[in-house]
């Protein structure tokens, strides 16, 4: 915990930006674990509402780090170069965990020392309602990088990571606004299996207007993901196939859109780049 001379186990980080309406549900989530041997770092991304009257009303019981607004990726990578444990957590903060989420990724690291990362099945809610995900949107466990490659198959708040995983594969993208988890997931699913921890321990919330999954034109993003990962040199040549032919689908996808509203000049760009990857 916060204020403990002794480096805890985890280091468990919430981003977060004008969340005043929701933080404290989230770091209440984090406090009522049944598992003690954590550090729980807050950044605050340069919050313009309540956000930080709420968080100082929690005293030492956590650790607050405020910084200008730089995005989601900047306040991650704030808390893990700030963070001291072995193993390394995230939670959005309009999520929740449930009270067994620590505890039980941490007897699966202990069972599995070979293991560099878990995530957890979660709950979805939607304007206050629960709803089932899609077939789409069904985790699997074990080496998941083609899977992933039409939609993020991850979720940070579901994360938990050895430090040295983001030693291997660098940090989140501060150049990406949206589509940053993918870009991560992506750069670390290709090297090393994602375990998949089949019990709902998260609730993760969406429907609200500052949701970053809302904005309009997430495609590039997940287009510029693509282009990375494939220019990396790193991926196997099935890999560097597969990943190839998903970027020439969504960049269709995207110039058609673009076409269709008028941006002529935008949907050329990326009509163009996916014939830059014609055999």
């Amino acid at each position: 915990m916060a204020g403990s001379s002794k480096t805890p186990l985890v280091s468990v980080i919430i981003p977060t930006y004008n969340r005043g309406w929701v933080i404290a549900e989230a770091v209440d989530s984090v406090l009522q674990q049944d598992f003690g041997d954590y550090e729980l770092i807050v950044v605050d991304d340069g919050s313009t509402d309540n956000t930080a009257d709420i968080l100082r009303s929690y005293g030492n019981a956590i650790t607050v780090i405020c910084q200008s607004n730089k995005g989601v990726s900047a306040a991650r990578n704030r808390g893990i170069e700030a963070s001291t444990g072995e193993l390394i957590a995230f939670l959005d903060s309009d999520d929740l965990w449930l009270p067994r989420k620590l505890s039980r990724q941490v007897a699966f690291f202990k069972a599995h020392p070979d293991a560099m990362i878990n995530q957890t099945e979660e709950q979805w809610i939607r304007n206050g309602v629960r709803v089932n995900p899609k077939n789409r949107h069904l985790k699997f466990s074990g080496m998941i990088f083609e899977r992933s490659l039409e939609l993020c198959l991850v979720s940070p708040s579901a994360v938990m990571a050895r430090r040295h995983l983001f030693e291997a594969v660098g940090l989140f993208d501060i150049h990406l606004p949206a589509c940053e988890d993918y870009d991560m997931w992506l750069r670390v699913s290709f090297r090393y299996p994602v375990y998949l921890i089949d019990i709902p321990l998260i609730i993760k919330r969406g429907g609200h207007d500052d949701q970053l999954s809302r904005a309009p034109g997430l495609d590039k993003f997940r287009i510029r993901a693509l282009q990375k990962i494939v220019e990396s040199n790193l991926l196997s040549p099935s890999r560097r196939n597969a990943a190839i032919s998903m970027l020439k689908e969504k960049c269709a996808i995207y110039a058609n859109g673009c076409r269709k509203r008028g941006r002529n000049n935008e949907a050329d760009y990326y009509y163009g780049l996916a014939k830059k990857y014609e055999r």
